[in-house]
């Protein structure tokens, strides 16, 4: 089973086929897209089920459905186990960035951090679970697949937001202070905490 988030909703990937309660079930062949945005606009509705007949194919027949942008993020620690967030658009996040050219989706999550934040020594410790969302550029939808690392780092110095990115602030948060950005955070990104 996979999840697409719309905003804090999710797209569920399924071959299973259930009764309509709170949720709304689509076929994944022939879809329009639109119609599952609208459905999820619904407050009643708390998800929508793409339903599809074979679990091997069904992520890589919805991704042909839009556009892909592909990013790379971290998950970073410092010595002290505190994780390093962003603040942009309103929001608690983690950094992470769209894939330039030819480089590795693991040279693009460190540059992204790097570039975001301005913490420097990252060093890769292991892969995360990848995240999927769909998003509107220029009035047409896509999907954003980030695939995210968990990071370490003996950095010190000074945070430095790139603010032409909206990012506002960047901090270290702790265990508790973590629990507490997430309830202003976005639903993919409470899977990574």
């Amino acid at each position: 089973m996979y999840r697409i988030f719309v905003n804090d909703k999710p797209i569920i990937l399924t071959t299973e086929v259930e009764k309509e309660t709170d949720f709304k079930n689509f076929l994944l062949k022939g879809v329009d897209m639109e119609q599952v945005i609208n459905a999820l606009k619904k407050k009643k509705i708390r998800h929508v089920r793409l339903i599809h007949h074979n679990k091997d194919t069904i992520l890589k027949k919805f991704l042909k459905k839009l556009p892909n942008v592909i990013a790379g993020g971290g998950k970073v620690y410092n010595k002290n186990k505190s994780v390093l967030f962003i603040y942009r658009n309103d929001k608690w996040d983690l950094p992470k960035g769209k894939a330039e050219g030819k480089e590795t989706i693991e040279r693009t999550a460190i540059r992204e951090v790097e570039e975001e934040t301005g913490v420097k020594g990252l060093k890769i410790e292991k892969p995360l679970e990848t995240t999927y969302h769909l998003f509107r550029r220029n009035g047409k939808l896509k999907i954003k697949i980030t695939y995210w690392f968990e990071m370490s780092t003996d950095y010190e110095g000074t945070l430095l937001p790139q603010e032409n990115e909206g990012i506002t602030k960047v901090e270290w948060l702790n265990k508790q202070d973590s629990e507490d950005a997430l309830e202003n955070s976005y639903a993919n990104i409470k899977l990574l905490i």
